[in-house]
């Protein structure tokens, strides 16, 4: 299929604009710059981005955003009979999965596909994609608290630090604080364990942010598609990346 033809499919631009980024230089495949017209690209194969902007080609990958409520589990099926993710995934017709995990008290942004390759790259911790959270805690945190979220703390499976941390609010008459963490890793409840070693005990927690993609509005209990930027945002991160044989195990994050 011609190269104009592809990107015009794609909602990238009308087939006329698409032969002017064509020949501007502005579009590149498999990582080299095209600007003959008659090209062609196969779209289940090439990778073709737009001034350094991952373009999907592949009408078959879909990519949903969840913000999830507390009590539903991140599993497609849970062998106990709890709410699950399926409820997510009817207004579908692609078997899609969850990409990494939060737990059952934790709420916020998870991301369903059928894009393996990418769900690799996002739920891997070697690729260190970051995660923001927002935590009510027990207590009023200090600025020396944040500090040593910071600097880091010893936990019984090593040493851990925050990317970065924020106190967003503090109370000194008991109702305690709110405070913004962002992470890259992906181990074990890591949040509310580093929130219990500094002495302030998780109360609530939610996932605001996951790599490029951000939680916005969407209520709680929705989900929807990605819009075309978020795709081409995800997709230029996923490709960015250098793909490893993915994990046996499947983490567990917050």
């Amino acid at each position: 299929m011609r190269l104009q033809k592809v990107l015009a499919n794609a909602g990238v631009a009308s087939r006329r604009v698409a032969e002017n980024l064509i020949v501007g230089g502005r579009v590149r495949v498999n990582g080299v710059v095209v600007t003959e017209l008659g090209s062609r690209v196969d779209p289940e194969i090439d990778l073709v981005d737009v001034d350094g902007t991952a373009i999907q080609l592949d009408e078959t990958r879909r990519y949903v955003i969840v913000n999830k409520p507390r009590g539903v589990v991140s599993s497609m099926r849970d062998e106990r009979g709890r709410p699950d993710l399926r409820e997510f995934t009817q207004d579908w017709g692609e078997r899609l999965y969850n990409v990494g995990r939060l737990d059952a008290d934790t709420s916020g942004l998870l991301v369903l596909t059928n894009d393996g390759e990418l769900a690799h790259v996002l739920a891997h911790p070697s690729f260190g994609v970051t995660k923001v959270y927002v935590a009510k805690v027990q207590g009023r945190v200090t600025a020396q608290t944040i500090a040593t979220l910071t600097r880091g703390i010893e936990l019984e499976d090593g040493a851990i630090a925050a990317d970065k941390a924020r106190l967003l609010s503090s109370s000194a008459q008991g109702g305690g604080s709110l405070i913004e963490l962002t992470l890259h890793s992906g181990r074990n409840r890591i949040v509310r364990r580093m929130m219990a070693a500094v002495g302030h005990p998780v109360v609530e927690l939610v996932r605001r942010q996951f790599g490029p993609l951000h939680l916005g509005t969407l209520p709680v209990g929705r989900a929807r598609e990605l819009t075309k930027v978020e795709r081409g945002a995800l997709l230029t991160l996923a490709r960015g990346a250098t793909v490893e044989p993915p994990s046996a195990s499947r983490e567990r994050d917050s």
